[in-house]
């Protein structure tokens, strides 16, 4: 199938924000083709024509999510995280079922496409009942399956054996990828976590875990072995292949450093992080050593949303907030890591920008609001979508070529019967 989109303007998703006005994009098989001006581009031949009157967006990748957790939303309000963890979520999670986690996977899922984001990294539960609900829903996962030591679950060991199994039968269509996701390093044993980075490492998956969230955490592991978490893994052969940490958000100069070195990329919860008081990512200092930076929600019971486009400005307004410098973390930055940056953190070079050979994800922001005016130069559009909340103008998305949000409204599954659902079932288990 071939497509031919145009666009009032097209945002690439780079870091140098670029934006082609009266722009074009071609798409053959679920794959763009080509980009660029109208007036340059090629004969669209016998290609479906979509005209778009807004502009063209990558699809977003949003690099760390626990989306099933839609079904703990706005909970435990106001604890800090051991508390909101220990006191309500975990017991909570104990009680969920597969169907829980799918039905919970389907409804986030769909809300994120409505957002504009088509991939997201879900470390979680049930991780084939995810892939069965972006399955339904026509959006990507990248699915780390969860290590935890927690009551009713198999033993690590077991857990790591069925993770890389599970990882071996995966689709190879780039619509799933599954990974291995153990916790963190206060809550999994030094050597599980070696195994888990071998295992990675031999099969070329994503290891994805949390690290330095909070002040505190790494305290037990820093009286014991005198080392920070990520001297730490360092010490211990964590590190080195596809590794994505999380938060990241108490590290020194020493870490950031071994980060470089060991090319460690970085999920950025902003708001997580700030919601629940855990501090304010040195995003500026990742970026400046190269560090591989891409933006997530975190959970949607620590956020409390999925609007990764909120996420966007947050992450601008944190960083210039936290050097004192309004040119800390620019418009164009700031959308990159959810596009360009973010796939790149998560190594998958095929998502993220709109630029000839990567995957036709796209979105379509509407720019007929005051919110879009005035545009007196191409560049403004980019600084309305980060500024100014254009996170509810977002009309259409496209997966692969295919639409899946059409005029506001994810298309293939039912968002009303979904929500009534996520609501009995996440009645059930606050009830216990």
């Amino acid at each position: 199938m071939r497509q031919r989109f145009t666009a009032r303007a097209v945002v690439v998703g780079d870091r140098a924000g670029t934006v082609l006005p009266d722009a074009v994009v071609d798409v053959d098989g679920g794959a763009i083709s080509w980009v660029g001006p109208a007036a340059d581009a090629p004969p669209a031949g016998d290609a479906e024509l979509v005209a778009v009157p807004g502009v063209l967006v990558p699809g977003m990748v949003n690099t760390h999510s626990h989306a099933p957790m839609v079904l703990f939303r706005g909970q435990a309000e106001g604890l800090p995280l051991a508390d909101w963890l220990r006191e309500v979520i975990w017991p909570r999670e104990g009680r969920l079922t597969g169907d829980d986690v799918e039905a919970a996977m389907t409804a986030a899922s769909a809300e994120m496409l409505r957002g504009g984001i088509t991939t997201s990294v879900e470390m979680y539960f049930h991780p084939t009942r995810i892939a069965a609900a972006v399955g339904a829903t026509g959006a990507r996962a990248v699915i780390p399956s969860p290590l935890l030591p927690l009551p009713g679950l198999p033993p690590l060991a077991d857990q790591l054996r069925d993770a890389v199994a599970l990882a071996a039968a995966g689709p190879g269509d780039g619509t799933v990828e599954y990974g291995i996701g153990p916790h963190a390093a206060y809550t999994i044993p030094l050597p599980v976590l070696r195994d888990a980075a071998a295992a990675c490492r031999e099969h070329g998956l994503l290891l994805h875990l949390h690290v330095a969230e909070t002040a505190t955490e790494g305290a037990g592991l820093l009286a014991t072995h005198g080392l920070s978490v990520p001297a730490l893994l360092a010490a211990h052969d964590v590190l080195g292949g596809r590794v994505l940490a999380a938060h990241c958000v108490h590290l020194d100069d020493g870490d950031l450093e071994l980060w470089r070195e060991y090319d460690v990329a970085v999920a950025h919860c902003p708001a997580s992080n700030a919601k629940l008081a855990s501090g304010i990512a040195r995003v500026p200092a990742m970026l400046e050593r190269g560090i591989r930076v891409g933006l997530g929600t975190d959970g949607p019971a620590s956020n409390d949303g999925l609007d990764l486009l909120a996420d966007v400005r947050l992450a601008a307004q944190l960083a210039r907030l936290s050097t004192g410098s309004a040119t800390a973390l620019t418009a164009a930055e700031a959308f990159w890591l959810a596009t360009g940056a973010a796939a790149d953190a998560i190594g998958r070079p095929d998502l993220g920008q709109l630029a000839a050979g990567r995957r036709a994800d796209l979105v379509h922001v509407h720019t007929g609001d005051l919110l879009f005016e005035p545009v007196l130069d191409p560049a403004d559009l980019l600084t309305h979508l980060v500024w100014s909340g254009a996170s509810r103008l977002v009309r259409d998305t496209w997966v692969g070529g295919r639409q899946v949000v059409r005029d506001g409204v994810c298309t293939t599954v039912d968002a009303d019967a979904l929500r009534a659902d996520v609501a009995a079932r996440a009645a059930r288990l606050a009830r216990g």
